[in-house]
């Protein structure tokens, strides 16, 4: 089948839109918030803490300090690091099959994610997508250098236009609110995918 894009590249959202990494999240957050004597919420509320910043999230959602949060996102850090980034980790289903259909059709695509740059990297090398991608972007490690997602679809397009890729008509697939606001931000539309991590109004503003 041959795919005519309206698109002349793609960003991709990661978490909750390409890949299903909650297990290992809920659980290295949960192990988190009972470190720093918190009682973490259930999981149909702490699922709602994916996507965003990690150092956003503590501060919203539980009151941590900028320091505290730092400090928070640090040990949770640590925890992925020592158990793999990939652990528990799932493609969703056809997903793969259609960035490799885009690929072959030679529509440009990146990652445009709020999860540090090196896990992003993980994932895609793990499920075998790097080599479908023109470029892989996410988060700086601090999380606060690069970390919105308006900061990260800039970054995407001005990779993938220095790599001589066309960004005259991006789109960006995502799964929640951050995203149809950090696209905003570079006139960029959002395709709003359902079986991510959103509440039911987050859609609202999508493209599709």
């Amino acid at each position: 089948m041959t795919i005519r894009s309206p698109w002349t590249c793609i960003l991709w959202d990661v978490d909750g839109t390409v890949v299903d990494a909650s297990e290992g999240i809920l659980r290295r957050l949960t192990i988190c918030l009972e470190h720093f004597g918190l009682p973490a919420p259930k999981r149909e509320e702490l699922v709602h803490w994916i996507g965003p910043p990690l150092y956003d999230s503590f501060q919203a959602n539980v009151g941590m300090t900028g320091e505290r949060a730092a400090e928070a996102v640090a040990y949770y850090r640590q925890i992925g690091k020592s158990e793999g980034y990939a652990s528990g980790a799932r493609v969703y289903p056809e997903i793969a099959e259609l960035i490799a259909e885009l690929a072959a059709a030679g529509v440009p695509q990146a990652t445009a994610s709020s999860k540090p740059e090196n896990q992003v990297e993980v994932l895609m090398d793990h499920f075998d997508l790097a080599p479908l991608l023109q470029v892989i972007v996410g988060a700086t490690p601090d999380e606060k250098t690069r970390a919105s997602k308006a900061d990260v679809v800039g970054e995407a397009l001005r990779q993938l236009a220095e790599g001589g890729h066309d960004t005259s008509r991006p789109v960006l697939i995502g799964d929640r609110h951050h995203d149809i606001e950090g696209g905003a931000v570079h006139g960029v539309p959002v395709i709003f995918v359902r079986w991510g991590f959103s509440w039911p109004h987050e859609s609202d503003g999508a493209q599709a």
